[in-house]
């Protein structure tokens, strides 16, 4: 529906900055394969404006056919968040109110000399100030991982955050419940790792992470 859609900067922003998942669709071998990134949004100071950073292995596939092409891989990005599901009177009557992003460009390797900067997207996207209460990674780990940028030129929103579930003049019998079921993403209590010395000692930067996420 046209109405939903927006390509204003301001809500596709948004909607990256809450998001944590992007699920990334691509050809292999003739045939389109989608896969779940954690993902990270910033402007690298290339020039480029705000771009998606994606991490994995050097050996993953999409990784080196990104760094053999000379354009790199052309991708297409979803992101969506579920915020409700909307029940009519009718068993055809099944919805959601939603916010989402479509993006498509090509997926290239991040220079070398920008990766320090994209690992701070990606780690502040997920975790902002945790990278400060840790040691910093080393060389050999930071070479392990491979990263890719995605431009943000061609994204677009959808936004369905009004639907109730009624539709005026359909005739429904109004006794039947109709409405929306609010959904939304919590953080649970922090499980410490059996080897930590002070299970207690939990980092401020995830404090804040947990009063973000249950605040929703």
């Amino acid at each position: 529906m046209r109405e939903r859609q927006s390509y204003d900067s301001g809500v596709i922003r948004a909607i990256l900055t809450e998001a944590m998942i992007a699920h990334i669709g691509f050809v292999r071998d003739g045939w389109p394969v989608v896969l779940p990134f954690h993902y990270g949004l910033g402007d690298l100071g290339d020039g480029r404006g705000e771009q998606m950073i994606i991490h994995g292995s050097t050996g993953g596939r999409a990784f080196l056919d990104a760094a053999a092409a000379e354009e790199g891989v052309a991708v297409s990005v979803c992101v969506c968040l579920n915020d409700g599901l909307v029940l009519g009177r009718s068993a055809s009557e099944i919805g959601a109110r939603f916010r989402s992003v479509v993006a498509y460009g090509h997926a290239s390797p991040v220079p070398t000399d920008l990766r320090p900067r994209a690992f701070e997207i990606l780690v502040d996207h997920v975790i902002p100030g945790w990278r400060d209460e840790v040691r910093p990674a080393a060389d050999k780990e930071k070479a392990a991982v491979a990263l890719l940028r995605i431009p943000m030129d061609h994204a677009s929103a959808k936004v369905a955050s009004t639907k109730t579930g009624d539709k005026d003049g359909d005739g429904e019998d109004r006794r039947i419940w109709a409405g929306v079921v609010p959904l939304a993403v919590r953080a649970g209590t922090p499980i410490p790792s059996p080897e930590t010395l002070d299970p207690d000692a939990v980092p401020e930067s995830v404090r804040a992470f947990l009063i973000r996420m249950n605040a929703q």
